[in-house]
């Protein structure tokens, strides 16, 4: 496992590399921000797809208590802040997205995605586990902790919230938990709008529909899409979403309500 140091075996911090007649001595606090490390920080911002203009945040949200010299210099406040902004993004999100849900079902999707389990599972394809600084009775497990895996990935939120602000860290969190909402939300619930269209059209119009973006708005950072389903020379009424596979499901949830709407017409 690499380490920020280059010193796996001692368990020391980011950007500190001991002597030998100093390496039982304290670890550096964070904010000591090496030269030397600064390739492996480009590294970490890579895998996360996010360039802080505040290093020490990134350094701090990868620090465990386990090497930290205090509970306040680890990332376990980050962590605290982490979570609360999870839940708020993706409860938001939800409530936007789907109207149609009662409380009951929105509460079960939020605890469904915005779970220690796949906060670990998405540290771990970010790849998180490879740049955590763990004390040295961590470092002789085969595998890091579930645990310390999501928390790794609820202090990378906060830590790109204080630093780029909400509309980056909402960006940020849209974008990771994408497929883990439409499976739950669409697909586990049984409203995967997509599908639903597909069979729908190919039942009532012989055409697949396909998704055309009619519009973006926004930065880099934070853009939405509109976009719309196309049956043959049909067109439907688009939808927004902030990311394109977002839109297109919440483009098919319109068409197949406007198809509901016309059969259900027809037939009175």
């Amino acid at each position: 496992m690499t380490r920020f140091s280059g010193s796996d075996e001692d368990g020391f911090p980011f950007g500190y590399i001991p002597d030998d007649d100093e390496a039982d001595e304290p670890a550096a606090l964070p904010g000591d921000v090496a030269a030397g490390a600064l390739e492996l920080v480009d590294r970490v911002e890579l895998a996360i797809g996010y360039r802080f203009q505040n290093a020490v945040l990134l350094e701090h949200s990868l620090t465990h208590s386990s090497i930290a010299r205090t509970r306040s210099d680890s990332n376990e406040r980050l962590e605290f802040l982490g979570d609360a902004i999870m839940g708020a993004v993706i409860c938001e999100y939800l409530f936007q997205t789907w109207p149609e849900y009662a409380e009951g079902e929105l509460t079960r999707i939020k605890s469904a995605v915005v779970s220690r389990h796949t906060c670990a599972k998405l540290s771990q394809e970010l790849g998180l586990g490879e740049f955590l600084r763990l004390g040295k009775g961590l470092m002789v497990h085969e595998q890091i902790p579930s645990s310390i895996l999501a928390c790794a990935f609820e202090s990378i939120v906060a830590a790109i919230y204080l630093d780029g602000g909400w509309e980056t860290v909402k960006r940020f969190l849209l974008d990771t938990f994408e497929e883990e909402i439409d499976n739950v939300a669409g697909t586990g619930h049984g409203h995967n709008y997509k599908s639903q269209l597909q069979q729908l059209a190919q039942k009532q119009f012989g055409h697949t529909p396909v998704y055309r973006v009619l519009d973006e708005k926004g930065p880099d950072h934070s853009k939405c899409f509109h976009v719309a389903a196309v049956i043959g020379q049909r067109h439907y009424p688009g939808a927004w979403g902030p990311s394109k596979k977002i839109a297109e499901q919440n483009a098919a949830r319109m068409a197949v309500e406007a198809i509901a709407n016309s059969i259900s017409t027809r037939s009175g």
